[in-house]
């Protein structure tokens, strides 16, 4: 389990199948914020997809808890056909009313502190190129644009990469 603490209220550590419902519902809020128009509709069903990244055995999703409610959440693992040494950040939310706390920043230091541990010297993202607040702290972080992966035409996402630190 990985714990990270700010303000002795912030535990960072692996989620449960059993949290998948609280998850996609922050997922669904986080996501809600960056659409103009309202989050596309899907034909998925999210706690399913959540409870699936959860209980994969190549992948991991840790979530940030404060006063026993989930308030951030990462998923990421190997991408198919990547070499071993990079991870693939697939989601990363924060819940919107706990903003500029903090959460995010003690989120991506666990996912990193995870990643080094693992091994991991590379790890890739996408980010929807309307999140403006999402690619501003990615940058912040020390993220910067794929250059394997440039933004296609019509493109709805950037593909950005991260220089996991060594020890």
């Amino acid at each position: 389990m990985i714990s990270d603490r700010l303000n002795d209220a912030l535990v960072i550590r692996t989620a449960v199948p059993a949290e998948a419902e609280v998850i996609a519902d922050l997922h669904f809020r986080a996501r809600s914020t960056y659409y103009p128009d309202g989050v596309p509709k899907a034909d998925v069903d999210w706690t399913k997809a959540w409870r699936g990244s959860i209980e994969r055995p190549d992948g991991h999703v840790l979530c940030a808890v404060e006063r026993s409610r989930i308030v951030g959440i990462a998923s990421f693992r190997t991408p198919d056909g990547a070499p071993a040494r990079t991870v693939k950040l697939f989601q990363f939310h924060v819940d919107p009313g706990h903003w500029r706390a903090g959460i995010g920043t003690a989120l991506h230091a666990a996912c990193v502190e995870e990643w080094r541990a693992d091994g991991r010297r590379t790890a890739v993202l996408d980010v929807h190129a309307d999140n403006r607040r999402a690619q501003s702290f990615y940058a912040r972080q020390g993220w910067t644009p794929d250059p394997e992966n440039p933004p296609a035409d019509g493109d709805h996402h950037l593909c950005l990469r991260f220089s996991v630190p060594g020890e």
